[in-house]
């Protein structure tokens, strides 16, 4: 893959803020805007490095490597490490899953390890939630988008990798997102429990990884499905 170079990012700031450019093209351009929107691009960048270095942290915490150790690949110290990644990250037990998620769960389990993953990303947990019939493929449906057609396009995405680690698999940074955004989601629905809707919404909502992409193809939009029923919650609030 190749990374985007400084002028590929200048482009990227001048698209985000045409306004920012005069028309006539005889005064100088709003700077100010411009450096807004650079400050803007440049964050998210510096959000998605930050996932990805974590999401290798994690590997190596739960390969037994030390912090001294992992503090020394980064060139930083054991308490610099320590304080930056050492935040304990929820766990959610089955406990806390519809029966319907925590079967969705075998099938996410069983795509990371036939293909020897030794991390659970949003394309294991889409390909799990449309693995059978459930409120994920129903939320699907009511969207027009065939579930089938999601799971044959999620499973292109998943690549063959090297692990052997099968009873140890981490979640990345953007799969523990989509769980936390479907936690809120159930306790917005008044659930105790989190629903395999709840999580292909948490998927849509996150907006990177390869589940989002694969739903956004598919012209999901998880909010208008949303709307009425929140407004239909809210309302019984009253």
């Amino acid at each position: 893959m190749s990374f985007p170079d400084l002028d590929d990012l200048i482009a990227e700031v001048d698209r985000r803020c045409h306004t920012a450019h005069r028309p006539d093209g005889n005064e100088q351009p709003d700077w100010l805007a411009l450096l807004s929107a650079a400050a803007g691009v440049a964050a998210e960048l510096q959000t998605l490095a930050d996932d990805l270095v974590e999401d290798y942290v994690e590997h190596c915490r739960m390969h037994g490597a030390s912090w001294t150790e992992i503090g020394a690949a980064l060139g930083v110290t054991r308490q610099a490490v320590q304080q930056r990644f050492h935040a304990p990250h929820k766990r959610y037990g089955p406990e806390t899953m519809t029966d319907g998620l925590r079967r969705a769960m075998v099938h996410v389990k069983e795509a990371a390890v036939h293909h020897r993953n030794n991390y659970i990303g949003t394309e294991h947990l889409l390909r799990g939630l449309t693995a059978e019939d459930n409120s994920a493929t129903a939320l699907l449906r009511a969207a027009g988008v065939p579930p089938e057609a999601v799971h044959r396009s999620v499973g292109t995405r998943l690549s063959m990798g090297a692990s052997q680690a099968a009873e140890r698999i981490a979640w990345t940074p953007y799969s523990r997102k989509a769980i936390a955004l479907a936690e809120e989601r159930s306790a917005q629905r008044c659930s105790a429990r989190i629903d395999c809707e709840d999580l292909l919404v948490g998927l849509a909502q996150i907006g990177r990884g390869v589940a989002a992409a694969v739903l956004a193809d598919t012209g999901f939009d998880a909010a208008a499905l949303d709307a009425p029923a929140a407004d239909a919650r809210a309302a019984a609030r009253e």
